[in-house]
């Protein structure tokens, strides 16, 4: 399938505009309806320390990464059917590889 380049700074828009209100990127930030998403690449699903996640998002067992992330972020509850992420993902492939751009700076950790 292959993920197209992104823009960092581009995703930098996209997650205030579109992820900011449910999560946070910065060590030791807070879970808010979802996970802090520091240390996010290379993770495994339903992980982020005290935060609550449903069995299926424990249960799909994937680790995180550009790939998957890609595929999950286009349409969340189709890649974890049960997942609480009300989010309906975002269809267009550039905003997704902007997203995961930004997001691979932002949660390094």
């Amino acid at each position: 399938m292959g993920i197209p380049e992104g823009d960092p700074t581009k995703g930098a828009k996209l997650f205030k505009q579109r992820c900011s209100q449910c999560h946070t990127t910065e060590k030791g930030g807070k879970h808010k309806t979802g996970p802090n998403l520091h240390g996010l690449f290379g993770r495994k699903t339903g992980q982020a320390e005290g935060f609550s996640y449903t069995v299926n998002n424990v249960n799909k067992g994937i680790i995180w990464g550009p790939d998957t992330l890609f595929e999950y972020l286009e349409n969340p509850k189709k890649y974890i059917p049960g997942t609480k992420m009300v989010f309906a993902g975002l269809k267009k492939k550039n905003e997704r590889a902007d997203l995961i751009a930004y997001l691979g700076e932002a949660t390094k950790s």
